[in-house]
């Protein structure tokens, strides 16, 4: 049970669980049967004004997370959901970002974590 990160470059494996992708973009080379997803979760990734601004500014990453959860605030039932699915099994957060430290998945999962100790 839980929520795990995974790149969308990386192998699937059958321990991932139920697999999301939560980028806006597909992630460029992987066809669909590589990628194994259950879900693409596009409206809950950062908005493309939010992306574009990032990708020119990615040192500003606490202003990155403001508006980020700002924006996923509007998605409560998704994340409900997302954060149900953890409860009972394995979630995976799929990103295609090249910083594995920090990116929309690792803010996504963040609040996920904290909405599902409430």
């Amino acid at each position: 049970m839980g929520i795990a990160l995974k790149r969308a470059y990386d192998p699937p494996s059958p321990d991932d669980g139920y697999r999301v992708l939560v980028d806006r973009l597909w992630p460029r080379g992987i066809s669909k049967e590589q990628a194994r997803l259950d879900e693409w979760l596009k409206e809950i990734a950062p908005s493309n004004e939010l992306r574009q601004w990032f990708h020119q500014n990615p040192s500003y990453r606490e202003e990155f997370r403001e508006r980020y959860l700002a924006e996923l605030a509007r998605h409560g039932e998704e994340l409900q959901r997302l954060a149900r699915i953890a409860e009972t099994g394995r979630l995976t957060l799929v990103y295609s970002s090249r910083n594995e430290g920090f990116n929309n998945a690792t803010v996504l999962k963040e609040h996920l974590e904290t909405l599902m100790c409430r």
